[in-house]
C-alpha cells in the first residue's frame, strides 16, 4: 500500500504562502532556521514534468519564500536545490525546492556548497 503524498497533505501551519499553482512551507525537517519548501499544488514528481505556468510560480515563489526569510531570520546567503529523482536523494515523490538559508559560520568551510552531495568530489579546489 502506497503512503500518502506528505506535500498533497500539509497542515496549515507549514504554509507561508502560495498561489493558485504552488504554495511555500516550512521544511518538517530543516537543516537550519527559516528552511522552506516551494511546492506545485499539482502531484508531479520531477521537476522536467512541471508546466511552463507551474515553473514561472515556483521560481517567483521562491522570490517570495526569500523575502519571508529575510524579515525573519536575515541569513547570510542561501542555497537552492532541487533532490530530482531517487538516484539525486529525492525521497518524497513530490518535486519539491529546497530554500537553505546560511548563516556566517553554520559551516567551517561552506565552500562547495551543493557539491558535497558527492563529498568525495566536492573539495575541487584542493
Amino acid at each position: 500500500m502506497n503512503k500518502p503524498c506528505p506535500f498533497c497533505n500539509l497542515p496549515a501551519s507549514r504554509i507561508l504562502g502560495g498561489d493558485e499553482l504552488a504554495l511555500i512551507a516550512s521544511d518538517g525537517y530543516p537543516v537550519s532556521p527559516g528552511h522552506a519548501l516551494i511546492i506545485p499544488r499539482r502531484h508531479v514528481g520531477s521537476f522536467f514534468e512541471t508546466t511552463t505556468a507551474e515553473r514561472a510560480s515556483l521560481l517567483q515563489l521562491l522570490d517570495r519564500a526569500k523575502a519571508i526569510i529575510d524579515a525573519e531570520f536575515n541569513p547570510d546567503a542561501y542555497n537552492i536545490g532541487i533532490n530530482n529523482g531517487p538516484a539525486a536523494g529525492q525521497t518524497v515523490p513530490h518535486l519539491h525546492i529546497h530554500l537553505i538559508p546560511r548563516y556566517a559560520g553554520d559551516s567551517a568551510d561552506p565552500r562547495g556548497g551543493v557539491r558535497w552531495v558527492l563529498p568525495e568530489k566536492a573539495k575541487y579546489w584542493a
